[in-house]
């Protein structure tokens, strides 16, 4: 049986030709150097954290160049498929800003290009299949039903633990051996008989040689030529990613692929595959892995660390923002420099760049996410602050949201307080903080937090509370609220201003700073809270002097 007569036994339902399939994907109509890059996740569980790093790589590289993005959901492990995971991934790529030209998006199904599923593609794989077994390039085996029962039941990773490394790849070797010549004695009967088979590459690589390729971001590297017929397609029709994403970049005009750095070792098999299918490569970017400090060691960041799962930092309370301009610190050296020069630009204003890029991996850091973060948050506007607050607590605090929703003038009042100006407050980390950062302006959550320290005498805090409801007036301008202050201070023993005390400290019961905190507690109920006149302002005076009654009612009674 000669190799074309293999291909018409093997698929004789395919009748389709390589160069039929292809003319149902022309080439893509764009500008010049315009790169067409897809993200290629398998709905297999969680979006990771790292999974932002490929997409906003990929997302910039094909619209900064005035190309095309596309999602391509790799959906051909069946074991491992989990119901809703591709949603959820559609769902939280675009939370983050990730906008597809083509493919699954939250509004439906758009592009020429389809399917964009791998699952739907399977007669376009076994077209490229024949021709390969045509050409002499691929052959199949035919598993016993015992060696398909061991396939299923092997533990990869205990198997790789207790490997003898050298053993089974002389094994390995004698098993390739016997596969390219087995199928010539077993096919038809097998056929006939209904047998699955596994489709193999049959490879022609000499492993005392290179292969050479230019990465976009590890530069050049080498690799021995690839011996190993690995497979295409696996006994149930389905093909492996290796043949799949070959078929698939080729099909859809990918020009890019971005992915994880774990995929190195494999690039001979793919430049292998791409060149007996008589495919131009696309260019390979391989990202280093996301790491994170364990002690003084650097480990990668796994499924089962915290930060891992994308969805937590929506349920933290991290605004969208926040995250993006982490991972472009994680992408980009120069992203902060750039963003201290525009502080009021978009991110995709940005001009990223692969050369920018680290080649060693970038670390993954809570404490920078926050300062991250906070200086987002500080650029935001009362009314920005207060959408975001919002949205986050409709979803994960619905009494918060009840009353900012009911006192909508109150909190976007207190969101401003400090905000603007060269050297905003930077309070605020998360929407999770606002709670207990501006609670205490609502009746239902204000309460005593912070006690008055054991030194002051209470009789001194009830006359410093005292004289101020008998000064208070809500018309008064900062510096008259201020002074009036101070001469209460003076009033009942304390120094009016700073200097004075420094400089004589034993003469006085304390300072200004003393005196204002008594109120700042008596108002606020917290020891830190935002600036008191300001506060006092957006309470006005019925609820100011109402909490300093119940003060005077109840601890300093």
């Amino acid at each position: 049986m000669n190799a074309c007569e293999l291909a018409e036994l093997l698929f004789p339902n395919v009748t389709q030709t390589p160069e039929e399939a292809e003319a149902q994907y022309p080439a893509r109509e764009l500008p010049e150097g315009a790169k067409v890059t897809r993200v290629a996740p398998s709905p297999t569980g969680f979006v990771h954290f790292g999974t932002l790093f490929p997409a906003f790589v990929s997302e910039r590289l094909a619209h900064q160049s005035g190309g095309t993005f596309y999602l391509r959901i790799e959906d051909t492990d069946s074991l491992r498929y989990v119901p809703g995971a591709e949603q959820d991934l559609v769902n939280t790529l675009s939370y983050y800003g990730i906008r597809f030209d083509e493919g699954p998006a939250v509004n439906g199904i758009t592009g020429n290009y389809g399917p964009y599923w791998q699952s739907q593609r399977k007669e376009t794989y076994h077209i490229f299949a024949k021709q390969l077994v045509r050409e002499g390039k691929a052959y199949p085996y035919f598993p016993t039903d015992e060696e398909l029962a061991a396939l299923k039941q092997v533990n990869k990773k205990e198997e790789n633990k207790n490997k003898d490394w050298a053993a089974q790849a002389q094994a390995a070797q004698a098993a390739q051996e016997a596969r390219r010549t087995a199928w010539k004695e077993t096919a038809e009967k097998s056929v006939a008989q209904g047998r699955p088979f596994v489709l193999y590459i049959l490879a022609d690589g000499d492993g005392e040689k290179k292969v050479f390729f230019t990465d976009l971001i590890k530069g050049k590297v080498e690799f021995p030529e690839n011996e190993e017929d690995f497979v295409l397609l696996k006994s149930d029709g389905i093909p492996t990613y290796h043949f799949a994403h070959a078929v698939d970049d080729h099909l859809m005009r990918t020009t890019t692929v971005v992915r994880g750095e774990e995929w190195l070792p494999s690039l001979p098999k793919h430049l292998q595959l791409f060149r007996y299918l008589g495919f131009k490569p696309p260019k390979y970017l391989h990202i280093a892995q996301l790491m994170r400090m364990e002690g003084t060691s650097k480990k990668k960041l796994s499924k089962r660390d915290k930060g891992a799962a994308l969805a937590d930092y929506k349920a933290m309370g991290y605004p969208r923002a926040s995250v993006i301009e982490y991972v472009f610190t994680l992408l980009n050296s120069n992203f902060e420099e750039w963003r201290r020069a525009n502080p009021d630009k978009p991110w995709e204003e940005f001009p990223f760049s692969v050369k920018k890029m680290s080649i060693s991996g970038a670390l993954f850091d809570f404490d920078k996410l926050n300062d991250v973060s906070k200086n987002v948050i500080s650029r935001m506007t009362a009314e920005e602050v207060y959408d975001g607050v919002l949205a986050w607590a409709q979803e994960y605090d619905p009494d918060f949201a009840g009353l900012l929703t009911a006192q909508p003038d109150i909190a976007k009042a207190a969101f401003a307080i400090g905000r603007g100006g060269n050297k905003p407050r930077k309070d605020l980390t998360v929407w999770a903080d606002t709670k207990a950062y501006m609670g205490f302006f609502f009746d239902s959550l204000y309460t005593v937090q912070d006690m008055y320290p054991d030194p002051f005498d209470k009789s001194d805090i009830r006359n410093a509370l005292t004289a101020f409801k008998d000064s208070f007036d809500p018309a008064d301008d900062q510096q008259t609220w201020f002074d009036k202050i101070k001469d209460i201070a003076g009033s009942i023993g304390f120094a009016p201003d700073m200097k004075a005390y420094k400089a004589e400290p034993d003469k006085y019961k304390g300072h200004i700073g003393d005196v204002s905190m008594f109120l700042r507690v008596a108002v606020t109920g917290k020891m830190n809270a935002p600036d008191l006149y300001a506060v006092m302002q957006i309470l006005g005076r019925d609820a100011t002097l109402a909490r300093i009654d119940t003060i005077l009612n109840t601890i300093l009674s």
